[in-house]
């Protein structure tokens, strides 16, 4: 059967929704791309304006648009987002609200995942935050009585019919429906936005017509949210290359998104296609040799002449890249795929196929979705798109495939501070303010610990910069965890390699100091030593001394200034004047966070030094070219001050 309604006005789907569901709206949605906004916005106004009506959204990771703050950074970003994400772009309106702590109190929104740092002071988003596994979502999920599911999906006709792709989002709907079913729950409206520029995939990604009660497809949609490019600083080049000698070849690979999995992305590139210069880099960066150590335990240090297979839950930019250079290439076969070459004749045991890339979503740029797009039209075997309980975990009937798919099994992630004793803290701070969420951190670092050959690495910059100044994120002890101790195993940070698995207390600590900053090892140290964890006469070796940021700038300089380690490893969507202002604003923003640094800005202000180069065009892209009121001109001089700087 097809969908027994078919709607291109989303004011009269929500409408429609709302009359056959009810006053009480109990919606599941899909997280990050595959969430219909337009849809949602719909059901929410509505719901806004009855107040008698009452929703609940049970969803993850709801993505918006960056809000800049008045001043430098509004002057800055606006244009950019206005160019980058177009005059078209809708947000979803609750997660504004939520941010803005104005969400109406017939409304309630639970996520396990946020957007990084958007919700932290967001009170009801705190309260209303699930702390979830990511593959125990569809199990938790089956007891709130939900009544309605919307997804964005590709759409394509057939001779058979119409079929539909959950492309970016197959990784709950799939095992939330089935658990229902086994549960004896009625089935939810099940409502199918489609969107004309999301990718259609194949494979587990695809289901019949009639899954769908409801199709919408609005007669105009806007442009796909798509990430911007980022740029990539020193340490998290040297957190990559450390990081890239940890691979190995034949193996399998799970990264996450952001600047250090860009990084590792690109020095696995140069380990591929520039050997010489990569292996000269990892040498000079790694005065304790705890890489190398590593490397010729569980990674290596040659080009991948058998290439990766991938799966990660999240399917990003980086995979792109290293199947374009050739490296991810390793093929393996599921169930689904061996019966679709079967009954398409293409399955010889002698003929190569199969996919070389398994992930339960998507999210990236315009570029990313071109390609998977692409990809499928020419090869729809290479990418396949599934359920997260086949991506995250081991158990059930896939059990014994997934093992192999995984041999060499590398799984990426990143965390926000480490302890000494090897627990990681990805998604809490202390006082219990969620960041973020698990997610399936905590599914990755236990398969790697169940797989043979498989190892968890934690990437992990070593300091970060607080009110107070640079502080360590390498710590004596935190108030909140996300990887227990226990599981400890691989540790990177822009200094070197830890190896903590299976390894005592004390050898922990050691592993652990040996990639601390050289600022903070003297403290740490005799706080191990206060509480009896590390031996009395430990000294600290003179190598470790020079774990600084002066040194690492100092050390990949060469690389730089070659061109082999860019700002912009895959290119920019910041034109080449906005690339300038980058550092610039981004010093400012450092600067501007301690009373120390604004004392140094004020003296940097009163300087009087030759203006920058392309100072000109700076202050023009910013609209300061002709400062009209007091605020304008003290605007301007900062700015000057940080370019001059």
């Amino acid at each position: 059967m097809s969908p027994d309604q078919r709607l291109a006005d989303t004011d009269a789907c929500a409408r429609l929704i709302v009359e056959r569901v009810g006053a009480d709206l109990r919606v599941a949605a899909p997280l990050g791309l595959g969430k219909p906004h337009g849809l949602l916005n719909a059901l929410y106004r509505r719901v806004h304006a009855d107040t008698w009506r009452s929703m609940t959204l049970y969803t993850a990771l709801s993505l918006t648009r960056p809000q800049p703050k008045p001043g430098l950074e509004a002057r800055f970003l606006q244009p950019f987002l206005d160019r980058h994400f177009g005059a078209d772009c809708e947000d979803p309106q609750y997660a504004l609200d939520q941010a803005r702590g104005t969400l109406p109190p017939n409304v309630a929104v639970h996520e396990f995942y946020l957007q990084s740092g958007a919700m932290l002071h967001s009170g009801s988003a705190q309260r209303s935050y699930i702390s979830q596994n990511y593959t125990h979502v569809a199990r938790d999920l089956v007891v709130q009585d939900i009544n309605l599911l919307v997804q964005l999906v590709a759409r394509r006709e057939t001779p058979a019919g119409v079929r539909y792709s959950l492309s970016c989002n197959p990784d709950l709907t799939l095992d939330f429906l089935d658990r229902l079913k086994a549960a004896g729950k009625p089935r939810p409206l099940c409502v199918a936005v489609v969107h004309p520029q999301l990718p259609y995939l194949s494979g587990n990604a695809e289901v019949a017509e009639d899954f769908f009660d409801i199709e919408l497809a609005p007669a105009a949609s806007p442009p796909l949210f798509a990430l911007p490019r980022q740029p990539v600083d020193t340490v998290e080049y040297a957190l990559g290359l450390h990081a890239s000698a940890l691979v190995k070849d034949g193996g399998c690979l799970q990264i996450g998104i952001g600047a250090l999995s860009d990084a590792l992305v690109k020095a696995l590139l140069l380990r591929h296609q520039d050997n010489r210069s990569w292996r000269a880099a990892l040498q000079a960066l790694d005065s304790g040799q705890t890489t190398h150590a590593a490397a010729a335990h569980y990674g290596g240090l040659d080009a991948f002449e058998s290439g990766l297979y991938g799966a990660s839950e999240m399917v990003m930019d980086g995979f792109m890249h290293l199947q374009r250079a050739g490296i991810l290439k390793r093929r393996s076969w599921d169930n689904m795929a061996l019966e679709r070459a079967s009954a398409a004749g293409r399955l010889p045991a002698d003929v190569p196929g199969g996919h070389y890339l398994r992930g339960a979503f998507f999210l990236g740029t315009r570029e990313l979705y071109d390609w998977l797009a692409a990809t499928e039209a020419a090869d729809p075997d290479a990418i396949d798109m599934c359920r997260v309980s086949n991506v995250n975990q081991l158990y059930g009937d896939h059990q014994a495939l997934a093992s192999l798919q995984r041999r060499g099994a590398r799984f990426f992630n990143t965390c926000m501070m480490a302890t000494l004793l090897g627990a990681a803290v990805s998604d809490t701070l202390e006082d219990g303010h969620v960041v973020s969420g698990v997610g399936g951190q905590y599914n990755f670092v236990a398969m790697a610990h169940e797989l043979p050959n498989g190892r968890s690495v934690l990437l992990l910059r070593a300091t970060r910069q607080g009110s107070a100044g640079v502080q360590t994120n390498i710590r004596w002890n935190y108030g909140q965890t996300t990887i227990p101790r226990h599981l400890r195993d691989l540790v990177v940070t822009e200094y070197g390699v830890a190896d903590l698995r299976g390894k005592s207390d004390s050898e922990c600590i050691e592993a652990m100091l040996s990639i601390t900053d050289a600022r903070f090892l003297d403290a740490l140290a005799a706080e191990a030593k206060a509480h009896g964890k590390l031996s009395l006469d430990f000294h600290i070796p003179d190598a470790w001394r020079q774990h600084t940021p002066e040194h690492l700038r100092e050390t990949l300089a060469p690389w730089r200034e070659q061109g082999l380690l860019p700002t912009f490893p895959f290119g920019s969507d910041f034109d080449e004047v906005e690339q300038r202002l980058l550092p610039a604003l981004k010093w400012l923003q450092a600067e501007g966070a301690t009373w120390r640094g604004r004392y140094r800005l004020l003296r940097a202000v009163l300087q009087r030094r030759e203006p920058a180069a392309g100072e000109d065009e700076a202050l023009l892209r910013m609209g300061l070219q002709a400062p009209a009121t007091l605020g304008e001109r003290l605007q301007r001089r900062l700015l000057q001050a940080a370019l001059r700087h």
